[in-house]
């Protein structure tokens, strides 16, 4: 009603500044409110005679009280024939002075009582609540769904079972993610799981080789079936075959002590040249009459690492006995020094046949043989790994560098003793981290 007699008295005002002398006519279209109010509406002058009114009789007659006019409130209420009224008022005001008022009038009962669409509301709310629940679950079965289809498959891969399908048509990024990733992992774990039961055979299969080899040559002994320079020979071979199956048992121990971090390793501050030229030169001894070409490049200057010489030995030992398996004729093999900032790195370089590239992921992992190894070389495929293990211990690492039908470079890395590290002259012991 307040905005209602307002823009009335806007229209007077615009009316009488256009200089238009015809009179003002009320449309009930014109006055009644969203909320189909239609109050009585009166045009009075400053001594409050009604001037024109949109109905011919209403609750104010010919004269709209002055206490009403002068008062300073736009919205009052009166009684009017024992019934309250609201009366709400808007100045006409032409070059800022007041010529008369816009008054509008109607009865408390009427603007109490609005009368509002409920059943259209409680429709929309009803809808929009039945939208939102299908939109919910149709996602949630969007989501839901392949969801459940990864746990049923995790079930099937916890009993063994790893040939599973899950079909992937998730548009969703994150759903996508996850069950490409399962299947990913899938796959890994079925490749681990046939490799854990071929390595198994594998271990078993080297173990059992010179065992039976001994109790046949043993065997052959006690029934007198070899008698003079052989049956020494076949004495002489059952010791080696004994010295291969300890070397294997032993190799097994220490493979466990290291991966349960039960083994110290004595740190002690060596010159790197040094070191490496004893391990290489205790390798030579070892291959007697058989001739490999082998050439140590040192570094210029004296650089002192902290290391454990046997362990070192040890993985020096493996790598250059795996380069000369590597090579079918005798062929070269360089030992490399090289300092790089607060690194020191020894390649192991060979001339041989390569690791294919199939198989360099995993020449690291416990028990792994090559394809070439497994049928030409007895062992347990522990070297590799066990050599890794030893040289994180001492606080390096072992990587394969490359590897081609040219030849294969493994690196040993290590940390060189600087100013700021404190000089060890003398033996510590260190607890084995991997």
């Amino acid at each position: 009603m307040s905005l209602l007699a307002e823009n009335l008295a806007e229209r007077i005002v615009a009316m009488n500044e256009t200089e238009q002398d015809q009179p003002l006519f009320f449309y009930e279209r014109e006055i009644k409110t969203e909320l189909e109010i239609n109050p009585s509406t009166y045009i009075v002058n400053t001594s409050g005679n009604i001037v024109s009114s949109n109905r011919p009789i209403g609750p104010i007659e010919q004269q709209l009280n002055s206490s009403i006019l002068k008062s300073d409130d736009t919205i009052q209420s009166l009684d009017i024939y024992d019934n309250e009224f609201y009366v709400v008022k808007s100045p006409i005001e032409i070059n800022d002075s007041v010529i008369g008022w816009v008054a509008m009038v109607e009865s408390k009962e009427k603007l109490a009582h609005v009368d509002q669409e409920y059943n259209q509301l409680a429709i929309l709310i009803i809808s929009l609540a039945l939208l939102g629940w299908a939109a919910i679950y149709v996602l949630s079965k969007r989501l839901s769904k392949p969801i459940k289809d990864v746990a049923e498959a995790a079930k099937l891969v916890a009993e063994g079972n790893y040939q599973i399908h899950i079909p992937n048509e998730s548009k969703e990024k994150e759903v996508y993610e996850l069950i490409h990733s399962f299947k990913e992992m899938t796959k890994k774990l079925e490749r681990l799981e046939s490799l854990r039961t071929e390595l198994l055979a594998g271990v078993t299969h080297e173990l059992k080789t010179p065992v039976t080899s001994i109790s046949g040559l043993l065997q052959a002994l006690k029934d007198g079936v070899v008698t003079g320079d052989e049956a020494k020979e076949f004495i002489n071979i059952s010791l080696k075959e004994t010295e291969k199956m300890k070397t294997m048992v032993g190799d097994l121990l220490t493979f466990n002590q290291f991966a349960a971090n039960a083994v110290l390793v004595n740190n002690e501050t060596h010159a790197i040249n040094d070191i490496v030229e004893d391990a290489v030169s205790s390798w030579q001894v070892v291959q007697k009459e058989e001739e490999i070409n082998i050439k140590v490049d040192k570094l210029l200057n004296t650089v002192r690492v902290l290391v454990d010489p046997i362990r070192f030995q040890q993985v020096m030992t493996n790598l250059l006995n795996n380069a000369k398996q590597s090579m079918v004729n005798n062929g070269d093999i360089n030992v490399t020094l090289k300092e790089n900032g607060e690194r020191i790195m020894i390649d192991v370089s060979d001339s041989g046949c390569g690791i294919p590239e199939v198989e360099q992921p995993f020449i690291f992992e416990r028990f792994f043989r090559g394809e070439k190894k497994k049928y030409n070389i007895r062992g347990l495929g522990l070297g590799l790994a066990l050599s890794k293990m030893m040289i994180q211990s001492i606080g390096g690492d072992l990587v394969l560098l490359k590897s081609s039908a040219e030849g294969t470079t493994f690196r040993i890395i290590l940390l060189k003793i600087t100013a700021n590290m404190p000089d060890q002259n003398k033996s510590n012991r260190v607890e084995n981290e991997v």
